[in-house]
């Protein structure tokens, strides 16, 4: 390999080679769209989901491929990217496999604190931003190394119609036990759930997310109600988006559970 060759083995063990840091970047992660804006990345980022919402301003400039399950295929060829980033869970196989074909995939699979902190490093590499990549992850982890401690057991819902509750194999489940919570829902990634499975667990607190589905007051009253627990609306992205947006979760914690 020539020395300004760039080889990182992504989260699905994949090797990702560029001949030098990437210079047109197709995001299909949100998360990881915020986190590349980090990494300074405005002229090299070409192309985004509808739902990387943040920044604002790339959301309103950038070139949109379709959403994170449905991506455009062919206008991610037409944007010529050499590099672009997925996730396991956002995105679909198919859409991957697809892709792969156009250019580099890199795949990222995080389900703990850790994964996020490693695709940090992975990202940073890949966009020849190692030195903001390394100060973000101290930051990171300077935080997390004093995150405020609380107790109770939790169920933690994503959607509404059925219920759907997050289990113990994602990221929001190491976002849920770093604060010291106990996640009742011991099943991988995410299931449905009835009323009457929730009032058995005898939950402490239900923390309703603002996305994917958007948990209102009237959610919550009918739950708070139904079940006797402590029922929070909690700000999804604050549980589940890895990356740069991990540094502003100490704070949002310390105020939402005071």
């Amino acid at each position: 390999m020539l020395s300004s060759e760039i080889s990182i083995v992504d989260q699905l063990g994949q090797e990702i080679r560029l001949s030098q840091p990437a210079q047109r970047i197709v995001s299909l992660v949100p998360s990881q769209t915020e986190l590349l804006f980090h990494l300074q990345m405005e002229d090299k980022v070409v192309g985004i989901t509808k739902f990387c919402i943040h920044p604002s301003e790339w959301f309103h400039s950038k070139n949109r491929v379709g959403g994170t399950k449905n991506v455009d295929i062919q206008k991610v060829k037409d944007l010529r990217p050499d590099l672009i980033i997925a996730n396991k869970e956002e995105n679909t196989k198919e859409d991957i496999e697809s892709l792969s074909k156009v250019a580099p995939v890199y795949v990222s699979d995080v389900i703990s604190i850790n994964d996020a902190l490693e695709m940090i490093q992975h990202l940073s590499v890949l966009c020849g931003k190692e030195q903001i990549g390394v100060d973000l992850i101290d930051d990171i982890s300077e935080d997390f190394s004093s995150f405020p401690k609380y107790q109770g057991k939790v169920i933690y819902f994503i959607w509404n119609d059925p219920y759907m509750v997050c289990g113990s194999t994602n990221f929001i489940n190491s976002i849920i036990e770093k604060l010291g919570f106990e996640n009742l829902i011991k099943s991988e990634r995410y299931i449905n759930i009835s009323l009457n499975e929730i009032k058995a667990l005898h939950p402490d607190y239900i923390f309703l997310s603002t996305e994917p589905f958007p948990f209102k007051e009237e959610h919550a009253s009918i739950l708070a109600k139904e079940t006797g627990a402590e029922v929070t609306i909690v700000d999804g992205e604050m549980f589940s988006w890895y990356g740069s947006r991990m540094l502003k979760m100490k704070s949002y914690f310390k105020q939402l559970l005071a």
